[in-house]
């Protein structure tokens, strides 16, 4: 039986290569899973994650549930405060169980104290490329002769997802 070689050829996915240090970083703040940060605008919905964002999780000495502390600025503290339980619920949701039996809300300016500094907003996801013609025109011409329509437009959608991915 011959081995398959890798096709790498000695490189190494990004997140494989911070994983470890990304693990290190959210444990030294609490994060034993760091779902929690990787995940935030999910789990806290687009307009709560854009308001606030988690900082540290502390567990209390009896173990009977941890703390979760939010940072936010001034002005939109009032509004994370009144959606405290329910970003609770949907915490715990995230984690499988009860983990966070408080969330703690502290306040600061959005960019830091010293100007130039980066605001609490993630990247913008980028937009989907527009589809190209050539693929689609491909891809219909080779689902013609299907004559059960689903059929048909499923392999439309194959096609088109195949023939118009980035050659490497």
């Amino acid at each position: 039986m011959k081995r398959r070689s890798t096709t790498t050829y000695g490189f190494k996915r990004t997140a494989s290569l911070l994983e470890g240090r990304i693990r290190r970083a959210g444990e030294s703040r609490g994060f034993a899973v760091t779902r929690l940060l990787t995940h935030w605008d999910e789990i806290a919905g687009p307009d709560l994650a854009a308001m606030a964002r988690p900082v540290e999780v502390k567990y209390g000495r009896q173990n009977f549930g941890a703390t979760l502390t939010l940072l936010t600025d001034g002005a939109r503290a009032p509004l994370v405060e009144m959606q405290k339980e329910q970003l609770r619920q949907k915490v715990n949701a995230a984690y499988g169980y009860n983990a966070i039996a408080k969330i703690r809300i502290t306040q600061t300016a959005s960019t830091g104290f010293a100007e130039g500094q980066v605001a609490f907003t993630s990247a913008p996801k980028p937009e989907p490329a527009a589809p190209d013609p050539v693929a689609i025109s491909a891809a219909r011409d080779r689902a013609e002769g299907v004559s059960d329509e689903g059929l048909r437009a499923a392999l439309e959608a194959l096609g088109r997802n195949v023939l118009s991915r980035r050659k490497t």
